[in-house]
C-alpha cells in the first residue's frame, strides 16, 4: 500500500471537521467554538491511482477534498507562531466518507475509517510555500465540485498543528489533514475522482463497488 510520500507510514492521521463554514452550513452545521477532531486509522490509506472501494456497509459514500498537512518533527505544545517549523510539506487528501453512517452513529469512526477512505498524494516540502495560499478542488469526471482555498479556514494551519499539538504528540510522518470546502457529493462506481492542492499535490483514484 502507497502512503505517498511521507517518509514513513503515519502514526496517526487527525482530521478537523466543519473547518469551512459553508461546508459545514450545507451539511446543517454550524462551525464549532474549538477545532473538530477526529481520527481516521492508517489503514484506511492509499496512494494515487489506487482504487476507493465503496463498502457495501454503506449507500451514500461522499469525497471531501482536503489540504494535509505533514509532520517532520517531534513535537509537543508548539506555540502558534513557531507551528511551521514543524510542518516538513503539504500534499492533496481526500477524507473519504461514509455520509449515511456518519449521521446513522453520531460518531464518525466507522464513516470515516474503512480500508481506502484515505487517499493522499504526494507530499510538496513546505519550504517556500504560504499555507494561506495553498488552493483545494475537488473533481469528479473531470468537473469540478469542490473549490476552497486554506485562507478561509475557520482555524487556519499553524493554529491547528499548535492546537493539536497540545491534546497529542505529533510525530514525524503524522498527518494532519484540514477540512473540506462545501461541494462534497456522492462517490459512484465507475467514477474518477481527483483531488488537487494546486500546483503542490494530486491525488487520482478509480471508485469500484466492493466485490465481497
Amino acid at each position: 500500500m502507497s502512503h505517498g510520500t511521507t517518509r514513513q507510514p503515519p502514526s496517526k492521521i487527525v482530521c478537523v471537521g466543519r473547518n469551512y463554514r459553508k461546508h459545514a452550513e450545507e451539511l446543517g452545521n454550524v462551525v464549532p467554538e474549538r477545532p473538530l477532531l477526529f481520527l481516521k486509522p492508517p489503514s484506511s490509506l492509499v496512494g494515487s491511482g489506487e482504487t476507493i472501494v465503496l463498502p457495501p456497509e454503506s449507500a451514500r459514500v461522499e469525497h471531501e477534498g482536503e489540504i494535509g498537512v505533514v509532520i517532520g518533527t517531534r513535537c509537543r505544545h508548539v506555540p502558534e507562531d513557531g507551528a511551521l517549523s514543524v510542518v516538513a510539506g503539504y500534499c492533496a487528501v481526500n477524507d473519504v466518507t461514509a455520509r449515511d453512517l456518519q449521521r446513522l452513529d453520531g460518531q464518525w469512526a466507522r464513516a470515516k475509517g474503512f480500508d481506502t477512505f484515505c487517499p493522499m498524494g504526494p507530499m510538496a516540502p513546505a519550504s517556500g510555500l504560504d499555507w494561506r495560499e495553498l488552493e483545494v478542488i475537488c473533481q469528479i469526471d473531470g468537473e469540478r465540485r469542490q473549490h476552497g482555498h486554506a485562507r478561509d479556514m475557520a482555524f487556519g494551519i499553524p493554529f491547528l498543528v499548535s492546537y493539536i499539538s497540545r491534546v497529542m504528540t505529533l510525530e514525524p510522518g503524522d498527518l494532519i489533514v484540514t477540512g473540506t470546502p462545501e461541494g462534497v457529493g456522492l462517490l459512484s462506481p465507475g467514477s474518477e475522482v481527483v483531488v488537487q492542492v494546486v500546483g503542490v499535490s494530486e491525488v487520482r483514484n478509480p471508485v469500484a463497488a466492493a466485490t465481497s
